[in-house]
């Protein structure tokens, strides 16, 4: 933004650049700040001296980015750490403007290689959407298909058989299993059609392993629906919020692979299924991973949406912009508003506009 709408309109009207005659300095994206509550020792992100006409109007949009990518990536953040070193997939995508998923998945990215450099982690980024991978060469993928609720139509082992028909066996296969209500039945079904067409590919000399991920979350449903695997007089009755239908699937995946095989495909059966990751969604945040977490419930990754979007007073990312010094004959003069300062951050470095 300071390098290509820097500037003023000369008498007749034109536009003309003045970004280099700024001076900025700033932190690298991924940084880390703290604020104490002591507006006189704030960490400042980004310094601009030159004159200030030149880019006033610019103040609201550059805040107005600063403060969402920081909120997301702080987010991300502190569910990776929730989630200890668990993959988490990007799933915000259809809770807000689709403007804002390239800026929304960078962020998110630059959240996952903070986390990695900061807990020696090598996490890998998942977005559901090509636009949220814009701007560092991310790809997307999901569930089924861009809409895997409306692939399903009851029958999820035709679904993901069908998905799988058509998609490359690199791209993981990852099944709504919550369809019909009955997410252990509809997981081994799934896991059985899986089987079967992997066995007949070993068996024609294909090498290349396919993967399969089973899924569940809540619908459209409302929150008092209760899966049948889960016992009536469970606490949390809903779909997406028991802990007891990840252990419900995970046993059965684990105990239950004992179909009408020949012999010498049993043993590979149990080891298939006992390979199958879990990937849980619906309503997950830092608490509600760290519940999951303490619980000791057999997720291996998990969807965050729509929570990683919210501002809140633990972790607030907004962002201000102060006039703190005023150059008068040559001198800086300290001008700032009172209870604000000029403030100073080691992180801060000097950018080079003409390189934009």
């Amino acid at each position: 933004m300071l390098r290509h709408c820097t500037g003023t309109m000369d008498e007749a009207g034109q536009w003309v650049d003045s970004w280099q005659n700024l001076e900025v300095e700033a932190v690298h994206d991924g940084a880390v700040t703290h604020y104490h509550g002591n507006p006189l020792k704030v960490q400042p992100i980004i310094k601009v001296r030159g004159r200030y006409r030149d880019f006033a109007l610019l103040e609201t949009p550059m805040l107005g980015v600063l403060s969402r990518s920081s909120r997301i990536a702080t987010n991300v953040y502190e569910v990776l750490q929730a989630a200890r070193g668990k993959a988490v997939l990007f799933f915000p995508a259809r809770f807000d403007l689709h403007e804002v998923q390239a800026a929304d998945g960078y962020a998110y990215e630059i959240a996952i290689k903070r986390f990695n450099h900061d807990f020696g982690e090598k996490v890998s980024a998942y977005v559901s959407t090509d636009a949220q991978g814009d701007w560092w060469g991310g790809a997307g993928g999901g569930t089924h298909c861009p809409c895997g609720h409306c692939l399903l139509l009851g029958d999820t082992a035709a679904a993901m058989m069908a998905f799988s028909h058509h998609i490359p066996a690199h791209i993981p296969r990852i099944a709504l299993v919550d369809f019909n209500n009955d997410s252990v039945q509809d997981s081994l079904r799934t896991a059985k059609a899986m089987f079967r067409h992997y066995a007949h590919l070993l068996a024609n000399g294909q090498t290349e392993k396919p993967k399969i991920h089973l899924v569940w979350r809540r619908l459209d449903t409302s929150g008092s629906m209760r899966d049948v695997a889960v016992d009536p007089w469970a606490k949390s009755t809903s779909i997406w919020g028991s802990p007891r239908l990840v252990f419900a699937v995970r046993e059965a995946l684990d105990t239950g692979c004992k179909w009408d095989l020949p012999a010498d495909q049993r043993d590979m059966a149990a080891e298939y299924c006992r390979r199958v990751r879990i990937v849980v969604t619906g309503g997950f945040d830092a608490a509600k991973i760290t519940r999951f977490e303490q619980l000791g419930v057999p997720v291996d990754v998990y969807g965050v949406g729509s929570s990683l979007l919210r501002n809140n007073s633990e972790n607030n990312c907004d962002y201000t912009a102060d006039i703190v010094r005023l150059k008068v004959d040559g001198q800086w003069r300290d001008i700032a508003k009172i209870g604000r300062a000029p403030a100073d951050n080691h992180d801060l470095q000097p950018v080079e506009l003409g390189e934009l």
